[in-house]
């Protein structure tokens, strides 16, 4: 075996004295704190006649950071231990369970929405005030001023072992299938509803549930332009009917679906006229090639079915290898690939967006609801929903809340301490783990003092400490 000597006279021990291997973690608890979720959660999750020796609202905080910085399991939590010279008193295992389950009563949960809501109000505020601004989504080189973008949609958890509530899922798998809604614009989850791996696709009842607690969590000021995006497994005669009533004097609500495409609507596909389909747009608004979009509501035969105020945008473009098997007859004999969006906004476009009545832009605009399955799904599976850790559905209904806390903790730290450098803005967490939460340094004690001591020689120690100060110097909440 060759020796290239990178480990000639290397010895490790076990003998390192004032260590912090997730040094990371005090930008997660200083951002809840700033924001005022850790006294309001105290508060959401108080009880008469007790006084727990650590707070339950620190506590559900630092579980929250400890999934941000990868927990997934009771056992993970450990490093909460490891940390408590720098961060307070770290919770047991069992103490860590009983405010989960605390956590997951429906008088908790209840609370505790309320107190996320009120400290996002002011985390949002905070962010406004940053020289970055509130983020706005931008779609096709347009950017949407002023609107909420709600991205709803569902995932499949998978459950290893019997646990309350897991059921077969519709991928022949076993566990739940909660159902989420996620701000676009920041990435925060707004709401999640925990539901057995059984549970429909399109159920109304969920949907209604899950948007309505999730416009909860959105300051009133900021709910009078609200976009909400969904895909075809969720679009029901039920859902469209509400959504198209959400509009008000005070609120414009527009919405973008998913369709599923019937033997009826391939007809109408094929009654488009050559020239009326026009170049696709890609997300920086540049022509696409070998992708073509077109309207075609005036030659939907089921539109008569549905209610009034809709449109329908084909898609087609040129089918990939993984498509093939599942082309249906008309697909194979074009020789394109057909979706279908469905939409409420209207043929004088998004109000304050020049343009957004174009089908390309329709199009492009519900395509990017597919970044939920990445900026939504994936930060949720790495915030800790990749499996639940308990065999109790209370319990596992806590920890959801927790790592819903966890993605929030996540948005406020980037856009509030890192919200001039590109490279940690937009950041996914893996990224942020590697970068600054997993940092190590050495915690020492001076002048009375607790002096963490960073490796100056971190590439990425100076974006550490500029997330630090500012953290440190935002006003407390009201």
């Amino acid at each position: 075996m060759q020796d290239n000597g990178w480990d000639r006279a290397l010895k490790v021990t076990a003998g390192g004295k004032g260590l912090v291997g997730h040094a990371g973690a005090i930008l997660l608890r200083k951002a809840a704190d700033a924001a005022g979720l850790t006294s309001l959660l105290s508060g959401a999750l108080a009880e008469r006649d007790r006084s727990p020796l650590l707070d339950r609202g620190a506590v559900m905080v630092l579980m929250a950071a400890a999934i941000a910085l990868g927990a997934t399991s009771m056992s993970d939590i450990a490093v909460l231990e490891h940390l408590a010279p720098l961060m307070g008193g770290a919770p047991s295992g069992s103490t860590a369970r009983r405010c989960l389950e605390q956590a997951g009563s429906p008088r908790a949960l209840d609370r505790i929405a309320r107190a996320r809501a009120r400290a996002r109000a002011h985390a949002w505020k905070l962010i406004e005030a940053t020289p970055a601004g509130f983020p706005w989504l931008e779609a096709a080189g347009k950017v949407l001023t002023g609107w909420m973008v709600i991205d709803m949609d569902a995932t499949l958890v998978t459950a290893h072992s019997d646990k309350e509530g897991a059921a077969p899922t519709w991928k022949k798998g076993y566990g739940f299938h909660p159902l989420a809604a996620w701000l676009a614009n920041t990435r925060e989850c707004l709401a999640m509803l925990l539901r057995p791996g059984n549970a429909g696709s399109n159920s109304f009842v969920c949907y209604y549930d899950v948007l309505a607690a999730a416009l909860r969590q959105v300051p009133a000021r900021l709910r009078r332009r609200l976009l909400i995006r969904i895909d075809g497994a969720g679009a029901s005669h039920d859902l469209i009917e509400h959504l198209l009533g959400m509009s008000s004097p005070q609120w414009k609500v527009l919405f973008t679906s998913g369709w599923a495409i019937t033997e009826a609507d391939e007809a109408a596909i094929m009654a488009i006229p050559a020239g009326a389909w026009k170049p696709g747009i890609a997300q920086d608004g540049t022509p696409e090639q070998d992708k073509d979009v077109a309207e075609i509501t005036g030659l939907m035969t089921r539109a008569g079915n549905w209610p009034g105020g809709l449109r329908w945008i084909a898609r087609r473009v040129k089918p990939s290898r993984r498509h093939m098997k599942n082309l249906t007859a008309c697909e194979r004999k074009t020789g394109w690939k057909y979706s279908i969006t469905c939409t409420s906004i209207p043929d004088t476009g998004i109000p304050g967006v020049p343009g957004s009545h174009h089908a390309q832009f329709i199009d492009v605009l519900h395509r990017d609801h597919a970044t939920v399955e990445t900026d939504g799904v994936r930060t949720a599976k790495a915030m800790g929903l990749r499996a639940l850790p308990s065999k109790s559905w209370q319990v596992n209904t806590g920890w959801v809340i927790a790592a819903n806390i966890a993605a929030d903790l996540t948005a406020w730290t980037r856009l509030l301490g890192h919200h001039d450098d590109p490279g940690l803005r937009n950041a996914e967490p893996d990224t942020l783990r590697y970068r600054i939460w997993h940092l190590p340094a050495r915690l020492a004690r001076h002048a009375r003092q607790r002096v963490l001591a960073l490796s100056p020689d971190w590439p990425w120690t100076p974006a550490f400490l500029t997330c630090w100060n500012r953290l440190r110097t935002l006003p407390a909440p009201a």
